[in-house]
């Protein structure tokens, strides 16, 4: 399937509404914990067990991403959305018969696995596409995009939950909801692969789509993963990430643990509207703070997000019991700023590597979120249940936790600080020195590489 050229005229603010529909669908991953209760009732599952079907989704979008980033990068973007389409899809296609013939394995191989391809395949599909159409606000382009997989879970939890209402909780009731979804989502993903064009390429550039001078540095992907400024930012996005889905994971029992106590416990409802005022924060944080990075650069919004985050957690951890507002206010900021790195993270690649392979580099440090995904709730939870079993209650259960994140974010700070601009014997078309300084690439073995 060859790249879909633009035609002389067409507007390139087509290209986003192609990419939120990809990102609103695979978004839908975040409202997983509809399905879990009556999955638990209907199959008799353990909570444990009724998590593996994200859990295993989660691990392959890191996964995909990473391994499928090069793939996406030569192919394009109407490849890589029909396979996240193909994927997502049958995904929810065999979860369904997975339900009907009361067999959950097949519903872990479906969402999980192969559902899974699709979310890493499609989340990384329109990134590069969108900073060769917006070099000049590459961090508000993606944070458009990304910004739709932050709220894909907005509309698909009540869409979803309306659906288990009407046709049931049982196991035809759940499989009808999967069928539904897939179809639903295939359609829809559709509308993104009809939609999104390549820009038509320069006179100056080359048919195999590498520029004959670039401008500014370009590196492989391959390239990328001998650098430090690769596993620097790998650095900044795991510790941002920890932070921020150690609150997301644990929102509405924090909240309602911390003002336990008080005159004005949280109800049940109150802490699910927090939760969903956490979900806007996430969203609003990636198309606000990455537009926000075009205007005073990748590495400053970066020390805003891992310093005035460390400032948030310490006001929680401080004072946080003795004020809702002040608890719910920083609570916001944090998410906004864990919403922001994810989109901020695609302009800070480019920023860096250039436009060559940006998008299979995007691909591979996303496994920093695969791993700050168990890191960050497995700190929060462990810790609480430990605090717990030592008679500590109400805010208590979460204060090492909180003092923890503070040094991560802290240790993402000073991994930012120490990001440089790229050597340019990493640069794709870099002469080759003379002589060769030890460890140093030559641009023909980087050519071979890249091919």
């Amino acid at each position: 399937m060859s790249p879909p050229i633009a035609p002389v005229g067409w507007s390139r603010w087509l290209v986003p509404p192609a990419a939120l529909s990809i990102h609103l669908s695979i978004g839908q991953a975040y409202a997983w914990s509809v399905f879990k209760p009556p999955l638990e009732d209907a199959l008799g599952l353990s909570g444990t067990q009724s998590a593996l079907p994200f859990q295993l989704g989660i691990v392959m979008l890191g996964l995909s991403a990473a391994f499928g980033g090069t793939l996406v990068e030569r192919r394009g973007p109407r490849w890589a959305m029909t396979v996240a389409l193909v994927c997502f899809s049958s995904g929810f296609l065999l979860s369904a018969l997975g339900a009907a013939t009361g067999q959950f394995w097949l519903i872990v191989l479906g969402y999980g696995f192969v559902g899974g391809i699709g979310l890493g395949i499609g989340y990384i599909s329109p990134v590069s596409t969108l900073i060769k159409w917006f070099p000049d606000r590459p961090g508000m382009a993606t944070g458009i995009a990304i910004m739709g997989f932050g709220g894909g879970a907005l509309i698909a939890s009540p869409w979803s939950a309306q659906m288990l209402e009407s046709f049931g909780g049982d196991n035809s009731g759940i499989a009808l909801a999967f069928l539904v979804h897939g179809l639903v989502y295939a359609v829809f993903m559709l509308l993104g692969v009809a939609l999104v064009r390549v820009p038509r390429p320069r006179v100056e550039e080359r048919t195999d789509g590498r520029p004959a001078t670039p401008a500014g540095p370009q590196v492989s992907a391959r390239q990328a993963l001998r650098t430090p400024q690769f596993w620097l930012l790998w650095v900044v996005l795991c510790m941002n990430v920890t932070a921020g889905i150690g609150i997301l994971e644990k929102a509405a029992p924090m909240i309602t643990d911390f003002f336990a106590d008080t005159s004005t416990p949280v109800s049940v409802t109150a802490a699910a509207g927090f939760v969903a005022l956490l979900s806007a924060a996430n969203m609003a944080g990636r198309i606000g703070w990455s537009s926000a990075s075009d205007l005073i650069g990748r590495k400053n919004i970066y020390r805003v997000y891992l310093g005035a985050g460390t400032l948030m957690y310490a006001l929680i951890a401080l004072v946080g019991s003795s004020s809702k507002p002040l608890f719910v206010l920083c609570a916001l900021v944090i998410l906004s700023f864990y919403g922001g790195g994810f989109a901020t993270i695609p302009a800070y690649l480019k920023d860096l590597f250039g436009t060559y392979q940006v998008g299979a580099i995007h691909g591979r440090l996303l496994t920093a979120w695969s791993t700050a995904g168990v890191l960050g709730p497995l700190i929060v939870n462990w810790i609480a249940d430990r605090q717990e079993e030592a008679g500590k209650h109400g805010a208590d259960l979460y204060g090492t936790s909180l003092f923890i994140m503070m040094a991560l974010l802290a240790v993402g700070f000073v991994a930012n600080e120490l990001v440089r601009p790229v050597h340019p014997s990493h640069h794709l078309d870099a002469a080759p020195a003379q002589p060769a300084e030890k460890g140093a690439p030559r641009a023909r073995r980087q050519r071979a590489e890249s091919a």
